[in-house]
């Protein structure tokens, strides 16, 4: 199970960090990640780490020095930290765990968490 939080309304230029709460399966062994989906759209992969040996993260072109994916192991959270909104930023947000096609998190996920950002 995965449950989101930390979304929100902010201005342009603020900043919003999405938190996700795992259990039921051991962290470490699947990759996670971030997507989202704006109104009339579809799906987008934000992040996604695959949580290999090597550590590859995979981000979105336009979230690159913007987002950044995090993790508490111990305590099966992981987070993304949102800096320098843009209202092309508002959408649900989503947190997934499973296994990355490039910055897109295949698996299962939570139920989503809105972001929205004013002009």
């Amino acid at each position: 199970q995965l449950v989101e939080s930390g979304g929100g309304l902010v201005q342009a230029g603020g900043s919003l960090r999405l938190s996700c709460a795992t259990s039921g399966f051991t962290f470490d062994d699947y990759a996670i990640g971030w997507f989202r989906q704006a109104p009339g759209k579809e799906e987008e992969g934000v992040v996604c780490n695959s949580n290999s040996t090597d550590g590859a993260t995979f981000y979105e072109d336009s979230v690159k020095g913007r987002f950044t994916i995090s993790s508490d192991n111990a305590n099966n959270i992981f987070y993304l930290q949102m800096n320098s909104l843009k209202p092309e930023d508002t959408a649900v947000y989503y947190c997934a765990a499973g296994y990355c096609s490039l910055s897109y998190p295949n698996g299962v996920r939570g139920q989503g968490t809105q972001v929205t950002v004013s002009s």
